[in-house]
């Protein structure tokens, strides 16, 4: 049986719990389990990992008076609704989202899924940007046998994207 959060791994920790009649169950792998906090499973509760409340509840414990100056909108309102006033709450709530974000996906960067062949032309074309900001530095420093390296560099990956 594979691991509810990761997808990978073989789950090897299987946690039961009921609330209010409704039985939950997660199976997870040892990593997941140790990036959850599953250590001790008497003090673990299973539907702050389902539902990430467990974050949302140290949010409300760290800056309980927090409000978005422009919406007046509370983290006591994002927990009853699930969503932020408006595009300024995310700056005033980034901490807590930071943390609520981590308990709930692997990081907070969302790379979505994507073709694996699309994937790689966006490294290389994010590495061609990379190395022509470097080739700039070479030629500003005049270290010119470090640019003509990076522009050939350069020119190769530009025909692999082309290709």
């Amino acid at each position: 049986m594979r691991c509810d959060v990761c997808q990978k791994n073989e789950a090897t920790v299987y946690l039961t719990q009921i609330v209010e009649g409704k039985m939950q169950k997660v199976n997870l792998c040892e990593v997941c389990a140790k990036e959850k906090g599953v250590s001790d499973p008497t003090g673990f509760a299973l539907a702050d990992l389902l539902l990430g409340l467990g974050a949302a509840q140290q949010i409300e414990h760290g800056q309980p008076s927090q409000r978005c100056t422009v919406c007046g909108f509370t983290q006591a309102d994002f927990k009853k609704t699930g969503r932020l006033g408006c595009s300024a709450c995310y700056d005033t709530f980034a901490d807590g989202l930071a943390n609520l974000l981590r308990g709930m996906h692997k990081g907070l960067r969302h790379t979505g899924k994507m073709p694996a062949k699309l994937s790689r032309r966006f490294a290389m074309a994010d590495r061609v940007k990379s190395l022509e900001t470097e080739l700039q530095r070479a030629v500003k420093e005049e270290k010119y046998e470090d640019a003509a390296r990076l522009r050939d560099e350069i020119q190769k990956l530009e025909h692999e994207l082309q290709a």
